[in-house]
């Protein structure tokens, strides 16, 4: 989950982990093919054809903007398939982004082994219509301010939460649903990460009916997943 935007200051500190465990290359077939297929190329994007773009690296203060570019060059793209997308390294440019996504109409779809983490699962949430294969997975953690306080040590009510509700509320969530969705993004520290299937996603997003016998353990990943890079954002944070 990225930092509270509340918080974010012009100084920043930008931190990124590798987790590493067995089948470290998992996700490289998926990006070399899309790295084969790209017609152009705008920072984290990558154009597949006409109507459909791929998502592959961490997003920046620059993403909005090669966002833009790429639909001013391609503007018939329908869909954004995310692949291996990190997060990013700038939580309001990635917000803004998010909106131009859903702006656009534009469709976000997590292919088989596609990995959506930390602030690329808002960009998920922006995708007009949302579409995850069997075989994907995402990643939410915590935010942290420059103080080192995180979403929990802050009371309910705090400001600080409004803006990540609201745009839950934007992305067709009800207040209930986004609230319980921004609980559970924060009910894991910063640095660690609570790890989420497909069909755990789908049922955030009432796509898939809750299981009727026991509940997964909570983050548990298949054993053969390696802990992929997460993009952590700055410690320093917030909006004026």
């Amino acid at each position: 989950m990225p930092a509270p935007l509340a918080a974010r200051e012009t100084v920043t500190v930008i931190v990124t982990e590798e987790w590493v465990a067995s089948g470290s290359a998992r996700f490289v077939p998926a990006g070399l093919a899309v790295e084969r297929q790209a017609i152009a190329r705008y920072g984290p994007f990558r154009v597949i054809d006409g109507r459909r773009a791929a998502l592959v690296d961490v997003t920046d203060s620059a993403s909005p903007a090669q966002f833009a570019a790429m639909l001013r060059d391609f503007p018939a793209i329908e869909t954004l398939e995310m692949v291996e997308c990190p997060g990013t390294e700038d939580d309001r440019a990635n917000l803004a982004l998010g909106r131009m996504i859903r702006a656009a109409g534009i469709a976000t779809h997590v292919p088989p082994r596609g990995s959506v983490r930390s602030g690329a699962v808002e960009l998920f949430l922006a995708g007009a219509d949302r579409r995850i294969d069997d075989g994907a997975e995402f990643a939410v953690h915590s935010w942290i301010d420059e103080d080192g306080r995180e979403a929990r040590d802050y009371a309910p009510d705090a400001a600080i939460h409004a803006p990540y509700i609201a745009y839950y509320r934007e992305m067709g969530m009800d207040e209930a649903g986004a609230r319980a969705f921004y609980a559970m993004t924060n009910s894991v520290g910063f640095a660690d990460a609570k790890w989420l299937r497909a069909e755990e996603m789908r049922r955030w997003l009432g796509q898939e009916p809750a299981p009727e016998g026991p509940a997964p353990a909570s983050g548990a990943r298949p054993s053969d997943h390696r802990a992929p890079r997460i993009a952590y954002l700055d410690l320093g944070v917030a909006l004026p």
